[in-house]
């Protein structure tokens, strides 16, 4: 089994019952009703195998329809393509000269929209194209969550 795989030492495995199924249990280091996704990756291209929730005790289940609805909602807007765009709109702010987000007054929803086709529009006809690509933004998630499930410079803590 590799270090992926392997349960965290923060779980316990308790032996099941006279015909039940193994629990696994979490020490302090979750909190009870964490959010808990198990994600199955091909890691050579990035693919999305499957997505499970799991539970407090590290019971896997299907992820429901309304489980993943929540957690879009919660995720926001941060994708990763949405992240290369961000940083393709920072270099042009950067080369124009142009003030920082942290001076710009927010957007309306529609000016946001209008000023996303234009960024498309622009990153369509440049090299930043291919970062874009389906292939490109996959093996960069598995990697960065490889990287930080591994303690490497993207780890959040």
């Amino acid at each position: 089994m590799s270090p992926i795989d392997e349960a965290p030492p923060s779980k316990t495995n308790i032996p099941a019952a006279e015909g039940g199924k193994s629990k696994t249990t979490s020490s302090a280091t979750e909190p009870p009703g964490a959010d808990l996704v198990a994600l199955t990756l091909d890691a050579a291209t990035g693919r999305i195998i499957n997505v499970e929730g799991v539970d407090a005790v590290g019971t896997r289940h299907a992820f429901s329809e309304v489980e993943k609805a929540r957690f879009v909602e919660k995720g926001g807007k941060a994708t990763l393509e949405r992240v290369v765009e961000q940083a393709f709109e920072a270099g042009i702010d950067y080369i124009l000269g142009a003030e920082s987000d942290e001076k710009k007054l927010p957007e309306s929803a529609e000016d946001a929209e209008l000023s996303r086709v234009l960024l498309r529009a622009l990153i369509e006809h440049s090299t930043a194209k291919r970062l874009l690509g389906r292939d490109v933004l996959s093996q960069a998630m598995v990697a960065t969550l490889i990287e930080q499930a591994a303690g490497g410079r993207g780890a959040a803590g």
